[in-house]
C-alpha cells in the first residue's frame, strides 16, 4: 500500500509548498505595488495582507468545489479552524503562555463565533453551501473589512489585525523584483492547489477514506503551518499577544471569505461524519478560544497541554473512523 500512495503523498507535500510560498509572494508583490501606487497602509492590511494570507486556503477550497470534491474543500475549512486553536495555540503555549490581554480582541472573538454560529447553521440547515450562503458569507467578510476600516479611519487604530503588514513592509516601489513576486504567486497557487486537491482525491479514493480525512489533516495542518510558525516564534521571544489576533482573524476569515467563496464557485454537501465529529470539534475549539479571550485570561501551560491533546485525540479519532486502526 505505502509503495501506492507514496507519490501521492510527496505531491500533496509539493503542492502544500508550492502553496505556502507562492502565497507569501503574492502578498508581498501586491504590498509592494500597493505602496508604488500611493494606496494607504491601513488599505493594504485590511485588503491585501488580510486576503492574501489566506489564499492558499480560499484557491486550494476554490478548486476542490470546481473540481467536484466537496470534501476536501470543507475538510480544509473546518480543519483549519481547529488547528488554529488547539495546534497553532496549543502547543506555543505549553512553551510561555499565549496573552488574550489584547486591546480590540474582544471584538474579534465575539465576530469569530457569530461567523462559526453561521458556519453551523448551513451545515445542520440546508446541509451545504451554495450561492445563496456563499454569497450571505462572504457579504459577511465584506461588512467585517469595512468595520475594521470605519474602526481605524477615525482614530480606533489599536487593532491586533492590522499590524500584520508590518512584516511585508521591506517589499518596496514597482521593481523587477515586486512583478517577479507577483508573477510568481498568481503562478504558484494555482497550480499547487491543483496538485494538492487531484492528488489529495486520489489518495482518498486509493486509502479508502473519505475527502474530509484529507482536507481535516493533510491540507489543514499544510496551510496552518505558517500561523503556527508565528505563534511559536512569538511564544519564544514571549511576544505571544502580537499573534493571537492573527489566529482569531484567521478563522473569520476561513468561515466568510474562503467560506464564502466555496459557495459562489459552486455547492459544497457536507457530509454525515462532519456533522457528528468534524464540526461539532470545530465548535468546540471556538467557544474555548472565546472563553480564554472574552474572560481575558492567558492560555497557560496547562491549557496549551489539553488544547494539544485535544488536537492529538481528534487526529487520532479520525484515523480510527477512517478504519486506520
Amino acid at each position: 500500500m505505502i509503495p501506492e500512495i507514496a507519490p501521492q503523498i510527496a505531491f500533496i507535500i509539493l503542492g502544500l509548498a508550492i502553496l505556502l510560498v507562492a502565497g507569501d509572494l503574492l502578498v508581498r508583490g501586491a504590498v509592494g505595488l500597493a505602496a508604488a501606487l500611493k494606496i494607504p497602509a491601513l488599505l493594504i492590511s485590511l485588503t491585501i495582507v488580510a486576503f492574501g494570507t489566506s489564499a492558499p486556503e480560499l484557491v486550494v477550497t476554490v478548486q476542490a468545489v470546481l473540481s467536484g470534491n466537496d470534501g476536501i474543500a470543507l475538510g480544509n475549512i473546518i480543519g483549519s479552524n481547529i488547528a488554529n486553536v488547539f495546534l497553532v495555540l496549543g502547543v506555543p503555549a505549553m512553551i510561555y503562555p499565549v496573552t488574550t490581554h489584547v486591546l480590540g480582541l474582544r471584538r474579534h472573538a465575539v465576530i469569530m463565533l457569530i461567523a462559526t454560529v453561521g458556519f453551523l447553521a448551513a451545515a445542520y440547515g440546508p446541509g451545504e453551501i451554495d450561492g445563496r450562503i456563499g454569497a450571505a458569507l462572504f457579504a459577511g467578510i465584506l461588512m467585517y473589512v469595512g468595520y475594521m476600516w470605519v474602526r481605524a479611519s477615525t482614530g480606533k487604530s489599536e487593532d491586533p489585525l492590522l499590524d500584520e503588514v508590518e512584516e511585508y513592509k521591506e517589499t518596496k516601489g514597482v521593481s523587477l523584483k515586486t512583478m517577479l513576486f507577483l508573477a510568481a504567486g498568481l503562478i504558484g497557487l494555482p497550480a499547487g492547489a491543483h496538485l494538492l486537491v487531484s492528488h489529495g482525491a486520489d489518495l482518498a479514493t486509493n486509502l479508502g477514506v473519505r475527502e474530509e480525512l484529507i482536507g481535516l489533516t493533510l491540507v489543514a495542518f499544510g496551510t496552518s503551518l505558517p500561523e503556527l510558525a508565528t505563534v511559536f516564534a512569538a511564544a519564544l521571544h514571549k511576544k505571544s499577544d502580537v499573534a493571537i489576533g492573527g489566529v482569531v482573524g484567521s478563522n473569520i476569515f476561513n468561515i466568510l471569505a474562503v467560506g464564502g467563496a466555496a459557495g459562489l464557485a459552486g455547492t459544497a454537501a457536507f457530509d454525515t461524519a462532519s456533522l457528528t465529529l468534524d464540526l461539532p470539534v470545530m465548535a468546540v475549539a471556538a467557544i474555548a478560544l472565546a472563553a480564554f479571550v472574552l474572560t481575558r485570561k492567558d492560555i497557560g501551560r496547562v491549557a496549551g497541554l489539553i488544547f494539544t491533546g485535544a488536537y492529538i485525540g481528534f487526529i487520532l479519532m479520525l484515523a480510527e473512523n477512517a478504519g486506520a486502526f
